[in-house]
């Protein structure tokens, strides 16, 4: 008896789902526990296991769209695998039945071959297009294949003079003007449809400041073999800013904070989100408690995160429920930018390029490594004042390191 293949519940807001590719073919024996397809939400591609071993016997193709519980194939339990053989064995002679027509009428005039007629359809002739040389004038292949529609010539320059007066216009030297369609993915789709909300939903504003990351670099430089060693991690700025955003968040509150309906929301915890740019979009993977984390303890869960969002792996629980995001486009090499806003929550923290500019320090020009921070706010929550005390708290913190350490 065949067991219905459904999609499942892959979380409590999801209704519909794209089955983004199949991983097993029709027809194909597989063992319980292997993958056979790929599933995309809004959020997260997940990938759905067989319950059984058994014969797959797909319904639906690759791209469909799909409501939760729908059936998208049935595994036949047993040995169900050779019954397609003797299917594909059974139909075999079926296929040989029509020449049987043709024969019939072998002695007519003009009449072809099975081989021939097949020639003569693909080459659209009749049987008065082509001269027949075989026994009582039959067609045979050769002479087929050396018909040809003396009128056909002449319309067939027509229709093909304006395209080469077409591609004389076209630039030579391998440049083209192809043009390639290619339907978004359930995820860029969210993507799409969540920033056009947080653009229109929300009293969005941005403030900038520069920090001077000298001392943070001197202090990483000095101390990164031996935290590697120890920790068995590199130490990267994202640990840094984490970390001083979780103070700063905590000192402005509001930076921390969401609206629901008429009312604000505090949290007294950090749960940020980290931007990562994977294959299939962006996705925000969320680092819980942060502020409870030391440097090691950030840079290893934005290790994880970062790994399981690459290979798609990251579930729906790792990427909901955070109060306050930071984006790096200074990988990229970002000098500058205005993020938007994660909603529901109320800020984000752009990280951009470090580029050596120079600086007064005590009254002398030096060159030191600079970086433009931006912050993203929901002035319906957030005032000028607390934004702008928010960055340069920030900026302090990364300027001089070891405030973190004293909570200073």
């Amino acid at each position: 008896m065949s067991i219905d293949i459904k999609i499942p519940s892959i979380g409590e807001s999801i209704t519909e789902v794209t089955l983004t590719t199949w991983l097993k073919e029709d027809g194909e024996f597989v063992e319980e526990g292997d993958i056979l397809c790929e599933i995309e939400s809004d959020k997260a591609t997940v990938e759905l296991p067989a319950e059984e071993s058994g014969v797959l016997t797909r319904s639906v193709e690759d791209g469909a769209e799909l409501e939760i519980g729908a059936v998208i194939g049935t595994l036949a339990p047993g040995g169900g695998a050779p019954a397609k053989k003797e299917e594909s064995a059974v139909s075999e002679p079926t296929s040989t039945a029509p020449p049987s027509v043709p024969q019939q009428a072998g002695g007519d005039k003009n009449f072809p071959s099975p081989a021939a007629r097949k020639i003569m359809d693909e080459k659209g002739l009749s049987a008065q297009d082509v001269q027949g040389t075989g026994k009582d004038g039959r067609i045979t292949k050769a002479d087929a294949m050396a018909g040809s529609k003396p009128t056909a010539a002449p319309a067939a320059e027509k229709v093909a003079s304006p395209p080469k007066a077409i591609e004389a216009q076209v630039p030579q030297g391998g440049v083209t003007r192809e043009v390639r369609r290619e339907k978004m993915s359930r995820l860029r789709r969210t993507i799409a449809s969540r920033l056009t909300e947080a653009k229109n939903s929300t009293a969005m504003l941005t403030t900038f400041n520069e920090i001077d990351m000298f001392w943070v670099m001197e202090l990483r430089k000095k101390y990164k073999e031996q935290f590697k060693d120890k920790h068995e991690i590199g130490l990267g700025f994202m640990s840094f800013f984490t970390k001083a955003c979780t103070i700063a968040l905590r000192e402005v509150p509001g930076v921390n904070a969401m609206l629901e309906g008429d009312e604000m929301i505090f949290h007294d915890y950090a749960d940020v989100g980290i931007a990562v740019s994977t294959p299939k979009g962006l996705v925000v993977p969320v680092i819980r408690n942060a502020e409870a984390l030391n440097l090691a303890q950030i840079e290893k869960e934005i290790k994880r995160l970062a790994l399981k969002g690459r290979d798609g792996k990251l579930t729906l629980d790792e990427m909901s429920g955070g109060t306050f995001t930071i984006t790096n486009g200074g990988v990229f090499g970002s000098m500058l930018s205005t993020p938007i806003i994660n909603i529901p929550q109320s800020g984000i923290l752009g990280m951009h390029n470090i580029v050596e500019r120079p600086v007064a320090i005590n009254g002398q020009v030096v060159v030191h490594p600079v970086m433009y921070t931006a912050l993203s706010y929901d002035h319906r929550i957030v005032d000028g004042k607390e934004s702008v005390t928010f960055l340069y708290r920030l900026k302090e913190l990364i300027e001089d390191p070891s405030r973190m350490l004293l909570d200073v």
